[in-house]
């Protein structure tokens, strides 16, 4: 066991996330059947944003992975396969009947008492999306079902996530404020409110990104606070919805699609259409906000558009959805990606896992094909790199870093219809640029090269699918910069 990698994980944590580690191991909390309060069942201010079709029958679709149902605790395809089966975000897909709902809730009642779709995260979107569909569908609100919903989020209740906090802690607060507002429990919504303000608190910087620093993640967290907002209106969630929409004004590409960075995959999240659609149903009003606290930056002029990154881990004691990828970046050139990021095509622990959190998978510079930050496990971070601005302003933006012992500078030049990056290291080391699909490399100038090799490299915008596509290598020392025009 590498002890020097363990501590420089552990040593991030809260000790509320150690105590819990130990608690939940200890004491594990079991299913109760339950009776449910009576319930009026509110109506909604406004058809919440329908699902992604990824069921037909007794099929399945998830992460691009078709399947026949073959049971709760299914996972050939992966946990997280797995957890979006049990998630039940199909309920509010598009065409989905109540006949159809009634139909799997009432199978999901008879056969599960426990296992993972169990756990509180499935619990958690789950009861969202059920208290969802029984808004759509009061008709379909029987007792048994009122039953095992009220059941399962008193058992949410003995299992939030304070072993992983981040955005597994939000979602689990969000469900019971869902939850409890649905069943007008008073006693549980004061822990409820009080629980979700405080994670919103801790989770959304001031520049109204979330500090996980997924583009993906921000989309899906806001949906869900839009459908807080939805089932009960409160003034302090309705400012937290209105500056994460002001980030999402200012990191969305001008097409309307999410850069792909760190954890993010297009068709997960909701579009950003579709949430700007949402919000302003709920009468919400926003100013797009500069980015700042967050880490990345916006660059416009003519037809480009890039999206850099200078920031630091924010979410230091949950860093699962965080790639070693500091300085990296996405370029935009009419409208269509040219430079970009090599993506996530899944969350299972792997060598592909592993590659496409490394330095090498960004637009980077490494060292010896080192890690800038140590990226490991799937969803660990062990030393961090160190980050500091020395100039920021509209065309320049320019930092160092120490993640590779050393200090590394980057300058991001945006102006006259051109777009440069100069990179200053003591030593040698390369810089990648990966080049989108049908993207024309000899756009891409470069000076101070000691060589230079292009090679195919494939990428993913989605899940379990990928591009081919290509990567510059520039091996230099020194000094290197290189234009795109």
């Amino acid at each position: 066991m590498n002890y020097r990698l363990l501590w420089n994980t552990v040593k991030h944590l809260k000790p509320t996330q150690v105590y819990h580690q130990i608690k939940y191991r200890l004491v594990k909390a079991q299913y109760v059947p339950l009776s449910a309060p009576s319930v009026a069942v509110p109506s909604l201010k406004i058809t919440p944003i329908p699902k992604f079709k990824c069921s037909k029958g007794d099929k399945f679709n998830f992460l691009n992975l078709e399947h026949e149902f073959a049971g709760w605790n299914f996972t050939e395809n992966g946990m997280l396969w797995a957890y979006n089966q049990n998630y039940f975000d199909w309920l509010n897909q598009e065409g989905f009947t109540a006949e159809e709902g009634c139909k799997w809730i009432d199978k999901f009642i008879a056969e599960v008492k426990g296992g993972f779709p169990m756990d509180p995260y499935p619990i958690a979107l789950r009861s969202i999306n059920w208290v969802k569909f029984f808004c759509r569908h009061p008709e379909s609100a029987t007792k048994s079902r009122l039953d095992s919903l009220y059941s399962q989020i008193k058992l949410l209740e003995k299992k939030l996530e304070y072993h992983l906090l981040g955005n597994h802690l939000l979602e689990d607060a969000y469900a019971l404020y869902i939850g409890v507002s649905f069943f007008n429990d008073h006693q549980l919504l004061k822990k409820a409110d009080k629980l979700l303000k405080a994670q919103l608190r801790e989770q959304i910087l001031l520049d109204g990104a979330h500090y996980e620093q997924s583009p993906m993640y921000h989309c899906i967290l806001l949906d869900r606070l839009l459908d807080c907002i939805n089932i009960k209106c409160d003034s302090a969630l309705v400012d937290y919805a209105q500056r994460m929409m002001g980030h999402l004004e200012s990191i969305k590409w001008g097409v309307g699609s999410l850069p792909l960075l760190n954890d993010s995959a297009n068709g997960i999240a909701p579009p950003t259409s579709q949430l700007f659609y949402y919000a302003k149903g709920l009468g919400l009003k926003w100013n797009k906000t500069p980015m700042k606290e967050c880490g990345y930056r916006k660059m416009l002029a003519g037809n480009m558009e890039a999206i850099v990154d200078v920031g630091n881990i924010t979410a230091t004691y949950q860093p699962g959805h965080t790639h070693a990828d500091t300085f990296n970046y996405e370029l935009h050139i009419d409208g269509m990606p040219f430079v970009v990021d090599t993506g996530i095509s899944t969350y299972n622990k792997t060598e592909r896992r592993q590659l496409e959190r490394s330095t090498i998978a960004h637009n980077c510079v490494s060292l010896d094909g080192k890690n800038s930050s140590e990226v490991w496990g799937g969803f660990r971070v062990g030393r961090r790199c160190h980050t500091e601005i020395i100039e920021d302003t509209d065309n320049a933006i320019e930092a160092v870093h120490n993640g590779f012992g050393k200090e590394s500078r980057r300058r991001f030049e945006m102006k006259d219809g051109l777009f440069s990056v100069e990179d200053w290291f003591d030593g040698e080391a390369i810089s990648y640029i990966h080049l989108a699909e049908n993207a024309d490399e000899k756009r891409v100038n470069i000076e101070g090269a000691l060589g230079v090799e292009t090679k195919l490299w494939k990428y993913s915008t989605e899940y379990n699918r990928f591009h081919n596509g290509k990567v510059i290598e520039i091996r230099f020392k020194g000094n290197c910069k290189y234009t795109v025009h």
